[in-house]
């Protein structure tokens, strides 16, 4: 707890140790009350989380002028039970929030920067689907037909992503059955 509040002074508060740090003592310093704490939960809400995320750019705070203020972001979600063939790309067709993406199968990068991407299904069968950048799989999500009818499987990754990059999830089987009724999601966003 007394982690959490330390951080928490520390990001609001630039005036605690009596003079107005700079960006990289700030960052140090926060670096530092991580590494030492390392085996504590740390708890940082959203206010908190931008903070530390604006704290460890390279640009030591400024904004990402590709980005310029504008919100990207999606959630979305199958709407029923939906059965893919091989290669086949995984249509999410519920959708929940949908900041500038034209699409729900397949994301298209409007802005370089970093980015967090989410995959979350639920399966009932030996499976294994892929989250693809430019049609290469950088993570695979995999199901092992040994466990319960079904299991929830879930991927989160941070990518580099350049404008006009295509990220999308794809079925790497025959026959792969996703259940849907809000049970498998793919949600991005961009961070910095």
């Amino acid at each position: 707890m007394k982690l959490i509040v330390g951080i928490i002074l520390y990001c609001l508060f630039p005036y605690v140790r009596g003079k107005q740090s700079t960006q990289q003592k700030k960052l140090e310093s926060l670096k530092s009350l991580i590494f030492n704490n390392a085996k504590a939960t740390v708890t940082l809400n959203s206010t908190d989380l931008k903070q530390l995320l604006s704290l460890s750019t390279p640009t030591l705070g400024k904004a990402n002028t590709a980005y310029s203020g504008r919100k990207i972001g999606f959630y979305v979600t199958l709407k029923s039970d939906m059965n893919y063939g091989k290669l086949q790309t995984v249509k999410f067709d519920n959708i929940f929030v949908n900041d500038e993406n034209d699409s729900t199968c397949v994301f298209t990068c409007p802005a370089a920067g970093t980015y967090m991407f989410v995959v979350d299904v639920l399966l009932n069968k030996h499976t294994q689907l892929s989250l693809r950048l430019n049609k290469t799989s950088v993570a695979r999500l995999y199901r092992d037909s040994s466990y319960s009818p079904h299991v929830q499987v879930s991927k989160t990754i941070l990518l580099k992503l350049k404008q006009g990059d295509h990220v999308n999830v794809v079925s790497e089987y025959n026959n792969v059955f996703i259940n849907g009724y809000l049970y498998s999601g793919f949600t991005g966003t961009f961070l910095y």
